[in-house]
């Protein structure tokens, strides 16, 4: 798997070669690039719990959110290069810290090489699948029988905004289409006696500073296309990182009351499955250390 390629793995359809050197729209290579490997308590309960959960976080990504806080390891090549074999024992590892489930961060890129790794070994604890919601559905069925939890964003609700901060003019469209397609693949969600979610999907919406009406479109979707338990993740973290200096509106930490106007919103249409972060998680604290 370390091998040359074509891929069309993500909705960029790019048919880039890659191989030992980057291409295509990521600008990675073959061989999976990982920046960090450690057990992480700052997922939801369901996910964290108390022992924390095995994060792996992946060099590179599909998007372009210009308020990227992880933007010094999503653009570049960079972390450690590592073979299917070796990635497969970092999750063994993680594994045997006690993590609660192997957390698979900004995968997309790599598919075909966590696949590979889950063949030479699959760990008795959950697969968890945490991506951007910019994903094809025919790469998702690939993943069907090794991915457990769906851990996914629906950052906008028009494919203009997700022009507009990342670069994926057919965002929604696609991130729509992923939503129902992991439902599909994990319609019931299955926790231990702990409350620890062992199957299942969770969808994030990140609260954008100025943009309380793209999070309420983004309710109204998923009230009116996907079940009314459906677990949701209301976020409140933003914090102005990244390349926002032409975006004045996002310059700033979201106040009060717009996370209560989305809040009270999604309530209303019933949704009440899930979490709401609180205002004081927004910082640089939660931004990890990408030290392999």
């Amino acid at each position: 798997m370390n091998g040359e390629y074509i891929c069309n793995l993500c909705p960029r359809d790019c048919g880039a070669l890659r191989g030992k050197t980057g291409g295509g729209f990521c600008k990675m290579p073959s061989t999976a690039m990982i920046c960090r490997s450690a057990l992480h308590f700052w997922e939801e309960p369901v996910i964290s719990g108390t022992k924390g959960s095995g994060t792996v976080f992946f060099a590179g990504c599909v998007l372009r959110c210009v308020y990227c806080q992880n933007s010094e390891i999503s653009r570049r090549p960079c972390g450690i290069a590592v073979t299917p074999w070796e990635l497969a024992e970092k999750f063994k590892e993680l594994e045997h810290m006690g993590a609660h489930n192997i957390n698979l961060v900004s995968p997309t890129q790599y598919v075909r090489q966590i696949i590979e790794a889950l063949k030479i070994y699959r760990p008795d604890i959950p697969i968890v699948y945490n991506c951007g919601g910019y994903e094809k559905t025919d790469t998702l069925q690939m993943l069907s029988g090794f991915v457990d939890i769906w851990l996914t964003d629906i950052k906008y609700g028009s494919n203009q905004k997700g022009l507009k901060y990342s670069g994926a003019p057919d965002y929604f469209d696609v991130a729509a289409k992923a939503a129902k397609k992991m439902k599909q693949l994990c319609p019931d969600d299955i926790f231990d006696k702990n409350g620890i979610m062992q199957k299942g999907v969770i969808i994030r919406h990140l609260i954008l500073p100025g943009n309380t009406k793209n999070s309420i479109a983004v309710m109204d979707w998923i009230a009116q296309n996907l079940p009314h338990d459906t677990m949701l993740s209301l976020m409140s973290q933003y914090t102005p990182h990244g390349d926002v200096a032409d975006f004045p509106e996002l310059q700033r930490k979201i106040t009060r009351r717009e996370l209560n106007k989305v809040t009270e919103y999604m309530l209303s249409l019933g949704l009440t499955n899930g979490f709401v972060q609180e205002l004081s998680s927004s910082g640089d604290d939660y931004i990890p250390e990408f030290t392999v």
